[in-house]
């Protein structure tokens, strides 16, 4: 695994010390999302889809570390949109380090060379270059030829210069197991510190609607790639149970809690990756949210879903209760043959509901923007 040990050890006794103190809900991960503009957009993206009143909006340092430390989570994922677009970020980034805090800092890598010189190398820092895959499969991925050299390149300069520099990896339906391996032994030659591999989630606003993978497919796509890694040369950022689990290994329900996301918008109700109404603090998320709701089984827009912001932190609660169960799978690997774990019923889920247009048309009337023309694009938007 390519988690450092001081990050398993505080996060093990952080695990460990909510439970000793019978604390039912609390958070692995901050997602803060400081902004969600990008300089790119993939067809895949559910995050850039606002309009632009919304898009030039950015929270501040002051918002950014006082959701740090309303949270509390040992680790900070800093995204977006792309959050090297923010003029901030290198203080940002600076004050959730001198919290003691994990930060994860994801980019495209498009301005990683322009930036880095505001940022020094800390055990407490690391890079997260989005990568899905090969030049051919990236570029295809982010709708724009170039991006997958220059990310190479920036992932190269960033490892001169000291930085642990990691990638995420997100797969989808169209994913050809045999090039997703070649391209993890590729970038394993370059040195990186991790690889964090996800499937996609069906985002309700992603352009493209076509290419999300259900859990059957997931978990068959997963058992293909895992066994090409005949030499266990991938190091990834992720616990041994939670890849178990996306080989269909571990029967798991979602911690939508373990990964709770703050944005412009505030405290983003369920989880990370829907939108469906946000808390004005991160009390009033974890008190007032009705989690039974969502979930694979209870909600149709979860019954797809295995991503890593929702069963992470299953998996690592789990291997903290559990250690022998997941130091064996660490140890042998995963199993990428034989009869999978019981699957979630989706019987008694409740129906979806299509809400995003609520909280973009309140924004945009608190912004000053509620032309007609930019509600009426509001509520395409949802």
């Amino acid at each position: 695994m390519a988690i450092p040990l001081q990050q398993v050890i505080r996060v093990g006794a952080y695990v460990m010390g909510r439970h000793l103190k019978r604390v039912k809900r609390y958070p692995l991960v901050l997602m803060l999302e400081p902004l969600f503009r990008c300089n790119l957009a993939c067809a895949g993206c559910g995050k850039i889809d606002y309009p632009d009143a919304i898009l030039n909006q950015r929270l501040s340092v002051a918002e950014c570390l006082e959701s740090v430390d309303e949270c509390g989570a040992p680790i900070v994922v800093v995204a977006g949109g792309e959050p090297l677009l923010h003029r901030e970020i290198e203080e940002i980034v600076q004050g959730i380090i001198a919290r003691k805090k994990f930060v994860y800092l994801c980019t495209n890598a498009l301005l990683l060379e322009k930036k880095i010189d505001q940022f020094k190398p800390n055990p407490f820092f690391a890079w997260t270059v989005h990568l899905d895959g090969d030049r051919e499969d990236h570029d295809r991925s982010v709708c724009q030829t170039g991006v997958y050299e220059r990310a190479i390149e920036a992932i190269k300069l960033a490892k001169s210069r000291g930085f642990r520099v990691n990638i995420n990896s997100t797969l989808f339906d169209n994913t050809d197991p045999e090039r997703m391996a070649r391209f993890f032994d590729e970038v394993s030659d370059l040195g990186i510190d991790g690889i964090t591999v996800s499937p996609g989630y069906a985002y309700e606003r992603a352009p493209d609607q076509e290419h999300f993978l259900n859990r059957r497919r997931t978990k068959e796509l997963f058992r293909e790639i895992f066994k090409r890694d005949t030499k266990r040369r991938w190091a990834f950022n992720q616990s041994s149970l939670f890849l178990d689990f996306l080989a269909g290994n571990q029967s798991y329900h979602c911690t939508p809690w373990g990964n709770p996301c703050r944005n412009y918008f505030g405290w983003q109700r369920p989880c990370y990756l829907l939108g469906e109404g946000y808390a004005k603090s991160f009390k009033e998320l974890m008190e007032e949210t009705d989690w039974d709701s969502y979930g694979t089984g209870n909600y149709e827009k979860c019954a797809d879903c295995m991503v890593h912001s929702g069963y992470e932190a299953t998996a690592v609660v789990d291997s903290v209760h559990h250690p022998l169960k997941a130091a064996r799978v660490a140890l042998r690997g995963v199993r990428t043959q034989g009869e999978m774990a019981p699957e979630i019923s989706l019987e008694r889920q409740r129906p979806a509901k299509y809400v995003f247009s609520r909280h973009v048309e309140d924004a945009m009337a608190r912004l000053g923007g509620g032309s007609q023309r930019r509600a009426e694009r509001a509520r395409r938007a949802g």
